[in-house]
C-alpha cells in the first residue's frame, strides 16, 4: 500500500474515533469548510493524533486531511498548548493507545501494514 493511502486510512480513522468519542456527526469533521468550533477542535484533535501516534511528517498528515501543511502545524500546536490541562493530556494519552491498537487490529484482519 502506498504511503499516501495508509496516511488517508489512518486520517479516516482517528477522524471517526474522535468524531465518535466527541459524539460529532460522521464525516462532519472532514468538510472542505472549517464547521463550527467543535467540529474545528475536533480536526486539530484528529490531526495531531495522526502527526503524533503514528510519526508522519505534517506534509503527509496536511495531504491525508487535504488541508496545508501550515493549518496541520497550527493544529498540532494548539493541542500541544492544551496538554498542560492534566484532563486533556490523560484523554490524549489513552485516545493515543486505542487509535495505535485499533489502527493494528484493522491491519491484522487486512494482512497490511499499519
Amino acid at each position: 500500500m502506498r504511503n499516501k493511502q495508509l496516511d488517508e486510512r489512518r486520517a479516516r480513522l482517528a477522524v471517526g474515533m474522535v468524531e465518535y468519542a466527541l459524539s460529532l456527526a460522521p464525516n462532519s469533521v472532514l468538510e472542505q469548510r472549517r464547521g463550527t468550533a467543535d467540529t474545528a477542535y475536533a480536526r486539530q484533535l484528529a490531526m495531531y493524533a495522526v502527526y503524533v501516534g503514528f510519526g508522519i511528517s505534517l506534509a503527509r498528515v496536511a495531504g491525508a486531511f487535504g488541508r496545508d501543511r501550515s493549518t496541520v502545524a497550527y493544529a498540532c500546536h494548539q493541542i500541544e498548548d492544551r496538554r498542560d490541562d492534566p484532563a486533556l493530556d490523560c484523554w490524549l494519552d489513552n485516545f493515543d493507545a486505542a487509535l495505535k491498537q485499533a489502527a493494528q487490529l484493522i491491519a491484522g484482519q487486512a494482512g497490511q501494514a499499519v
